[in-house]
């Protein structure tokens, strides 16, 4: 007779982890009458062909994944009346959700972006003419109204208590298929792939279409709005992206108010912090913003904070990634006065600074300095470094108060990436103006370990760790 096994004598019996496949009919009926279909239009002039509704539905697909174009692809049919003339034709279809009662509608600003005309469609068949309120490129959000009431409004839920592995459920066009239903489960929280927001991962079927639809937790609540995917071939491979409700919202009502986005900015190009970096220069852990460069006359300028420094707070939330710095500083109000601690040289500091409001498509102007170096030189052999002071035009257009020219690197200085025109200003977490201080920041340092070295390249900062050699 089969024995049968016995838990071990006094240990409860573990509960089973997973109950059962989730059932999302309730879902679809709770939060389905929400979410609209969007198609837009753009008006071209007499003689351009349009196509069968399969037809553009393909380029929308090209066009939203950056797929060329392939030939025999672009629409064909008949031609409008009278060349000179407009004629109005299909342009893309998205997805949107209601976001009140009275016609406001969420959806990403790549799908109304450069629409002639938006058209919204409920899911009772109902069509309305859209006025887009605002769209704001550098989240994907966009707010769209009609002229309605009495809608089902979603009922936005928490992004904080949303948990890898939970189920969620997400409705849209794909394709223009009307009231599609697609399931999966949260991938990962916090994915770093924008400068402003770090997105949901899924791997719910998220189709060219679907942009712009809610995604849903199993308590019927909207949680993110579905935006990306990443593919090889353009198609659905499991890996789909939605921007957190939050953030989403957050953005909705700037632009329901002022139909426009404002953001903060302080003016620093920024990088990650290594793990060798950070142990060498004594920070706890790799934490916090390099500050690569600072824009002249900025808010940081201005705050004194300097290319090397490493941002670890901003009003007090910590800087645990690089990318966390330009989304705190987005959400803070400009003219706001905010404060920034910044580790250099072995110690923290507190800086004041006032946020400026960021500028569309800012280029930061670069230059190299001029080579009108003073001969003076001398070696460090065991770095594999020759160097020499710097002229006070080098120290005027670097806005650095001293420091030293690298005139050759080889050895270990060129593994470390060091090359002649570069300018060390530190070393060893020691500010160096000159050669002699240079050379005692290097006689104190501990030559069983890599020195770090702070380094100016035209107008962009930088760390590496040279590796002495010994002879």
């Amino acid at each position: 007779m089969p024995l049968k096994p016995v838990a071990a004598q006094g240990a409860p019996t573990a509960a089973p982890v997973v109950r059962g496949l989730p059932d999302f009919t309730e879902l679809v009926d709770l939060v389905g009458p929400s979410v609209v279909n969007i198609r837009t239009v753009e008006r071209v002039r007499q003689g351009a062909r349009s196509g069968s509704p399969q037809e553009e539905q393909m380029l929308e697909f090209f066009r939203r994944f950056g797929i060329p174009v392939p030939p025999g692809a672009t629409p064909r049919g008949p031609r409008a009346e009278r060349d000179g003339d407009e004629a109005e034709r299909p342009r893309g279809v998205g997805s949107g959700f209601a976001l009140t009662t009275d016609g406001f509608i969420m959806t990403n600003a790549h799908v109304v972006d450069g629409a002639d005309e938006v058209v919204v469609t409920l899911s009772d068949k109902r069509e309305y003419k859209a006025r887009i309120v605002g769209a704001d490129k550098r989240s994907d959000v966009a707010v769209v109204k009609i002229e309605a009431s009495g809608l089902h409004a979603v009922k936005v839920g928490d992004v904080n208590r949303l948990r890898v592995g939970e189920w969620v459920m997400a409705i849209g066009s794909p394709f223009g298929l009307e009231n599609t239903v697609t399931a999966g489960i949260v991938s990962a929280k916090q994915r770093d792939t924008g400068d402003y927001l770090p997105f949901i991962q899924t791997d719910v079927a998220i189709n060219p279409g679907n942009s712009g639809g809610p995604l849903i937790n199993m308590r019927g609540e909207v949680v993110g709005i579905n935006s990306q995917i990443y593919s090889r071939s353009g198609g659905f491979q499991g890996i789909s992206f939605a921007i957190p409700i939050d953030e989403a919202v957050r953005v909705s009502e700037q632009l329901r108010s002022t139909g426009r986005v404002t953001r903060g900015r302080i003016g620093v190009a920024i990088d990650q912090v290594s793990k060798d970096v950070a142990e060498s220069i004594g920070l706890s852990k790799a934490e916090g913003a390099l500050v690569r460069s600072v824009e002249a006359d900025s808010p940081a300028a201005k705050a004194g904070v300097e290319p090397g420094d490493i941002i670890v707070r901003f009003d007090g939330k910590p800087i645990e990634k690089s990318v966390d710095l330009p989304r705190l500083v987005g959400n803070t109000k400009p003219g706001n006065r905010s404060t920034l601690t910044v580790f250099r040289r072995g110690s923290t500091k507190d800086l004041s600074v006032t946020v400026a409001e960021i500028e569309p498509e800012r280029v930061a102007q670069r230059s190299e300095p001029k080579d009108t170096r003073q001969p003076a030189t001398a070696s460090v052999k065991t770095l594999g470094l020759s160097l020499s002071e710097l002229s006070d035009e080098i120290r005027s257009e670097l806005n650095v108060r001293g420091g030293v020219r690298v005139e050759a690197a080889e050895g270990a200085a060129a593994r470390a990436g060091l090359r002649e025109g570069d300018v060390i200003t530190a070393v060893a977490n020691t500010e160096v103006r000159g050669l002699k201080e240079f050379e005692a920041a290097v006689a104190k340092a501990d030559k069983a370990r890599p020195i770090n070295v702070l380094f100016r390249r035209g107008d962009s900062a930088n760390f590496v760790l040279i590796r002495p050699t010994t002879r």
